[in-house]
């Protein structure tokens, strides 16, 4: 089997094989998602813990495996390796090396990353790379707007603390503190753990967050336009394939009918 097979089966697109590949990957993924939630009951017998580890450990060469022949495959591995799947097939593998020796204990911290698997199954979502495409066609303006929305934000934290640090020290008591205030407040999440008490502060608040507002609403508009976009042109590039295939495949367009079409008398 060539290695552009072997990739085409590794992403679920070769017509025998991709699918049973694709089943078997995301399984075990789903899998390795309800074995990092049953690690956290506290009630489970002694010999459930044993299984976990030998299921951990089946699991980490799945993945091992799979990367390893990802980057045997790859026209360019370094490409790959550096690429956002790349590392992401990289950071579900890494929690081998905290399984290899007692004496690297203290990377066992890395087991978390073993959440990173669950983004394995966004790869073979076609609508991700529809936000992806979306994404990059926007990134200038996405740029733009979250340059803009960090200076509200600085802008936003020094307000509230020149007008709420002598009421307030505990909760304004500098001007980092004061950012998650303002964070909090333009996310809307609203915690309640810190707001003005100060008429200038209140005043002040109330003219920031229509500016603010109107910052973190505006890169959503931009995503779901770009999205749309996306969408139309993946329909016309559809359409243009279906077209292309079937003149490919020696149909002719059938004739208009009309007053040209017509046959002259004889």
């Amino acid at each position: 089997m060539r290695r552009a097979e072997i990739l085409s089966v590794l992403e679920g697109e070769h017509p025998r094989l991709g699918r049973i590949v694709a089943f078997l990957l995301n399984g075990a993924i789903v899998l390795s998602a309800v074995a990092i939630t049953l690690e956290s009951l506290d009630d489970l017998p002694p010999v459930f813990d044993g299984a976990m580890q030998i299921f951990e450990w089946f699991i980490l060469a799945v993945f091992t495996t799979e990367y390893i022949i990802r980057i045997i495959c790859a026209p360019r591995p370094l490409h790959y390796i550096f690429s956002f799947w790349g590392i992401v097939d990289l950071m579900a593998c890494l929690p081998a090396f905290a399984m290899l020796s007692p004496e690297w204990a203290a990377l066992r911290s890395l087991r978390v990353v073993r959440l990173f698997r669950l983004l394995k199954l966004l790869r073979a979502a076609h609508a991700l790379d529809r936000l992806t495409d979306a994404l990059a066609s926007v990134k200038g303006d996405l740029t733009v707007f979250a340059l803009l929305a960090g200076i509200v934000l600085y802008i936003a934290a020094v307000g509230i603390y020149i007008f709420e640090h002598d009421a307030q020290p505990e909760a304004f008591g500098s001007i980092p503190e004061s950012m998650w205030w303002a964070v909090v407040s333009f996310t809307t999440v609203g915690y309640g753990d810190s707001y003005p008490i100060t008429a200038g502060g209140r005043i002040f608040t109330s003219a920031i967050l229509f500016v603010g507002l109107g910052v973190i609403a505006v890169p959503a508009a931009v995503i779901t336009s770009a999205l749309i976009e996306q969408s139309r042109q993946d329909r016309s590039r559809k359409e243009r394939h279906e077209i292309s295939q079937h003149f490919r495949h020696g149909h002719q367009p059938r004739p208009r009918h009309g007053r040209g079409d017509r046959s002259p008398r004889g």
